[in-house]
């Protein structure tokens, strides 16, 4: 495929993605953001294994980009998931025993 037909792609999955996404209640957020962890950790998974059999090393240091980024989004939406599950406990559950 050429340059065009990639970018032509690319822009039509980010508008399907907004408007999927914008169109979802607030109550399926958590689920969705876990279902968003579960493919990131495969783009991180795969990205290493696409990592360990590269020879040139341009392409290396982007994989290590690649990899470092997906770590970040990985942990990150961890990190929110477990913001927004806190937002549903109970108030004795929030206070630490003493």
């Amino acid at each position: 495929m050429d340059g065009i037909a990639l970018l032509t792609i690319f822009v039509l999955a980010v508008f399907v993605g907004y408007e999927v996404i914008s169109k979802v209640s607030t109550t399926l957020h958590t689920p969705l953001m876990s279902g968003s962890n579960a493919i990131s950790g495969i783009v991180l998974v795969g990205t290493i294994a696409v990592a360990a059999h590269t020879e040139s090393t341009a392409l290396f240091v982007l994989e290590l980009i690649a990899i470092m980024l997906a770590t970040i989004n990985l942990v990150g939406g961890f990190v929110v998931t477990d913001r927004m599950l806190q937002m549903f406990r109970s108030r004795k559950e929030k206070e630490p025993r003493a």
